[in-house]
């Protein structure tokens, strides 16, 4: 469809008198960025969801959008006033209590970086991560299982595995030609913990 066409099943279906070929051609260059309603009307002429359009989102409007829901339904959903939902999400700062988190990640059916990433607990998470690999990971497991909102048998394999792996990595480091600088191993172990969030998610099975 040219953007002639898409602009004017916007205007005749959706009643979006202001949409014109330059409006779609200025969403498709990148130079404009659909409103809700005009997103949900795009992906409806083009039959599509919104997801399909987005690509993959990131922010909580986004998951929104691409959930086609109305704020509505996400504040029911999640059981937080709409008003303080509306806030949230144009801050993009998830303020609800653990109980609303868990609500907010059903209703939007995130995936649980997804769920990390819109409730701003990756930095806290990554925090816990570091040192369950670095001391005795067991202890980490109740926190962790909090923070995700799920079961502790659901982080006890991968908390498990990522300590092994983090390890194992210092070992090798260690043995390297005979035994390897200490500047080595330090390096070593400093890009593992930097980027443990990435070591993390492949071992958590379905949730990625």
């Amino acid at each position: 469809m040219a953007p002639g066409h898409v602009a004017y099943g916007m205007r005749a279906g959706y009643g979006l008198t202001h949409i014109t070929a330059d409006t779609v051609s200025a969403w498709e260059r990148g130079l404009a960025t659909p409103t809700a309603a005009e997103l949900t009307a795009l992906a409806a002429t083009l039959w599509c969801s919104p997801g399909e359009l987005m690509g993959a989102p990131r922010t909580l409007r986004e998951h929104r959008l691409a959930r086609a829901l109305a704020p509505e339904d996400v504040a029911r959903g999640a059981g937080v006033e709409l008003q303080a939902y509306l806030r949230m999400e144009e801050t993009d700062a998830w303020r609800g209590s653990d109980r609303q988190s868990a609500a907010l990640a059903h209703t939007l059916r995130l995936s649980l970086p997804d769920f990390v990433a819109v409730t701003g607990r990756a930095d806290r998470l990554a925090e816990l991560l570091r040192s369950a690999v670095t001391t005795r990971w067991q202890g980490y497991v109740r926190p962790v299982s909090k923070l995700l909102a799920v079961d502790k048998r659901t982080v006890e394999g991968p908390l498990r595995r990522l300590h092994e792996e983090y390890q194992s990595r210092m070992v090798r480091t260690l043995s390297w030609g005979g035994g390897a600088s200490a500047d080595a191993s330090g390096h070593a172990g400093r890009d593992f913990l930097d980027r443990v969030l990435d070591h993390f998610w492949p071992l958590v099975p379905g949730h990625l």
